[in-house]
């Protein structure tokens, strides 16, 4: 599973750019259209992933893993293909990005419910810290090796590569030996939009849950909603070469791999809720600072240090997020939570980012990344800061639950 998810991953990020490129280098598509492919590919998938919750928590969840990993691979090589034979269009690049992130939500959802049964209890913490690791580590090498195979090989190269990675995702997934456990067993009496909305009304039921729910989905929005501003910001206004552009967001992710190696012996010393709260709060208080930054070689250390700073707390935070998470939620109902999860995280990134590049352009850019920095410290206030009643969710089981791969 740690092998599929790794290979899969490393690949989705060689091809973190390709679409675009494609669409600059090969379509000569104007800027609008170059960020309609996020913005469309991820609000559809979104929304057509709505009702495929109960669908996935009542399906063997293996099988739906293997299926998801060869949709994505069947339809990546048709961008390929296309384009060597000259017949690659925008809509074509349109379809193949929608069906990418809906068979990626897919994935998530059956993995998540999947993972909690397959990985022993005592070892979970930490398996979803190398999940985090994996994450970091593909992140500060994917993208620059990425660019560098397009200007080598051209702008198709990385995007079979990333199909080629889900096939071998789809064959390690097949080498698991361990039998998997029936799926759960649809109540009956259930009307079909009681069981859409099952996901929502199990985050909604737990108090928890809803805080970190609420943390997570406005933590992670605010934070790619400024991404394509920061880009904007330190390559056209303070004239940041490519290289340096890259170095300020490569480097950082070596505190990724270090906070998610730390994550569980942080946990052990100082007790889950402790390190929750410091570290969620120390992701957030980075990112006003970026909207400040000068030129000049001092303010590309600094942007490497505040980008530091958030990754390396993310890379402790997510893996006891994400393990808090899948604790909150009985097995038979994860698969549910998590594609609503999912869904509703990624609404709300194409929402704000939508809204924030509309208000990047009425107050400025540097004022817009602001307003999104206060924003996502005022987020921390959704961070679960009350101690729940002894022996109900407390600290005592600090290794329950499960990251979910994909």
């Amino acid at each position: 599973m740690w092998r599929a998810y790794a290979v899969s991953t490393l690949g989705t990020l060689l091809a973190l750019d390709a679409f675009p490129l494609i669409a600059v280098l090969a379509l000569h598509v104007g800027p609008a259209q170059v960020s309609m492919i996020a913005a469309t590919s991820g609000t559809a998938a979104a929304l057509l992933a709505v009702p495929l919750g109960p669908w996935i928590e009542f399906q063997y969840k293996r099988r739906l893993m293997v299926r998801a990993d060869l949709v994505r691979f069947a339809v990546l090589v048709t961008v390929p293909a296309a384009y060597a034979f000259g017949s690659l269009t925008y809509a074509h690049l349109l379809v193949v990005a929608v069906v990418v992130a809906l068979a990626d939500i897919v994935f998530r959802g059956a993995s998540g419910a999947h993972l909690k049964e397959l990985v022993p209890q005592r070892l979970l913490m930490e398996a979803n810290g190398r999940f985090e690791t994996v994450q970091w580590m593909a992140t500060a090498v994917g993208p620059p090796a990425g660019g560098a195979l397009i200007g080598v090989l051209g702008p198709v190269v990385t995007v079979l590569l990333d199909a080629v990675s889900y096939v071998l995702s789809a064959l390690g997934i097949r080498r698991i030996a361990a039998p998997e456990a029936e799926p759960p067993v649809r109540a009956g009496g259930a009307s079909r939009w009681a069981e859409i909305g099952e996901g929502w009304r199990v985050i909604a039921a737990e108090r928890e849950l809803r805080l970190l729910f609420a943390n997570s989905v406005l933590t992670g929005a605010l934070i790619m909603a400024t991404a394509p501003l920061l880009t904007y910001l330190m390559l056209h206004d303070l004239g940041f070469s490519p290289l340096e552009y890259g170095l300020a967001f490569g480097v950082p992710c070596l505190g990724g791999i270090a906070g998610a190696r730390v994550s569980r012996p942080l946990v052990k010393r100082y007790g889950r809720r402790t390190i929750m709260l410091v570290f969620g709060v120390g992701r957030a208080v980075w990112l006003v600072g970026l909207a400040f930054v000068g030129t000049g070689i001092g303010a590309l250390l600094l942007v490497m240090a505040m980008e530091l700073g958030i990754i390396t707390c993310m890379g402790v935070f997510n893996p006891i997020y994400a393990t808090r998470r899948l604790e909150l939620v009985e097995a038979g109902k994860v698969a549910r939570m998590v594609t609503a999860w999912t869904v509703s995280s990624r609404t709300a990134i194409a929402v704000l980012t939508a809204l924030w590049g509309v208000l990047g352009g009425i107050v400025g850019v540097r004022a817009a990344i602001a307003v999104a920095g206060v924003l996502l410290i005022g987020a921390c206030a959704f961070l679960p800061w009350r101690r729940e009643p002894s022996g109900v969710t407390g600290d005592a089981s600090p290794e329950a639950g499960v990251r979910v791969p994909g």
